[in-house]
């Protein structure tokens, strides 16, 4: 297993400077990390540091609350295409989730899949797993691959929990195992790493990326 390209190593905080997307890029060259992860505002910065290297770039859409309109995330996936970013993680409506409104869930997550798939871009859908019920989990899971997404993910790393190995191996078997699942938020090193693996996932997101590659913990927030 090479474990680094199973890693998208990411820098989503408020505070992040140029200086550290910068970092990013050249520790994901360094390493051979799958994709770097970070806003929409720093995509290009990004992708222009990136574009002679083969690590993509990822980026958030609707974060961290997925309570923007179905308008904004479209345009959102379109900007960031258009910046250089080739996967897309999005924030499902949390609120219709739980309201029971599955046909506002699956049409906010089909608008972004219509969008990315101009740029033949993939989508992970978060779930905010630490918000939901167990039903809700597997609902969601459900309504994201019923509007067409690549990935299902548990975090955006922002709210009260991060993944967990039970919402893993829980979203491997709601989804089969053809969709991707990614675990985020928490992972920080090689051990858990190892158990979201161990449990069904296909990708993980970290910003511990080069601990966990280097063979040991690291206290990253994220």
């Amino acid at each position: 297993m090479d474990v680094a390209k199973m890693i998208d190593h990411t820098a989503l905080k408020p505070e992040t400077t140029v200086k550290h997307i910068l970092t990013l890029c050249e520790e994901a060259k360094r390493y051979g990390f799958y994709s770097v992860c970070v806003n929409p505002f720093w995509v290009y910065t990004a992708f222009d540091h990136l574009k002679k290297s083969s690590v993509l770039v990822c980026t958030v859409i609707g974060f961290p609350f997925g309570a923007t309109t179905s308008d904004v995330k479209a345009f959102e996936t379109r900007n960031a295409l258009q910046n250089g970013a080739r996967e897309i993680d999005m924030v499902l409506n949390i609120g219709a989730l739980k309201s029971g409104d599955d046909t506002i869930v699956t049409q906010d997550i089909a608008a972004v899949v219509e969008q990315a798939a101009k740029g033949n871009a993939l989508v992970k859908v978060i779930l905010e797993t630490s918000l939901l019920t167990e039903e809700e989990k597997v609902r969601a899971c459900q309504l994201a691959v019923k509007a067409g997404a690549h990935f299902v993910k548990t975090s955006t790393g922002f709210s009260s929990g991060g993944a967990t190995v039970e919402d893993i191996a829980l979203m491997r078997k709601t989804v089969g195992p053809t969709i991707g699942v990614k675990a985020s938020g928490g992972i920080r090193d090689p051990e858990t790493f190892q158990k979201m693996i161990d449990a069904g996932a296909t990708r993980i997101g970290a910003s511990a990326s080069v601990a966990i590659v280097e063979g040991r913990a690291s206290d990253s927030d994220y």
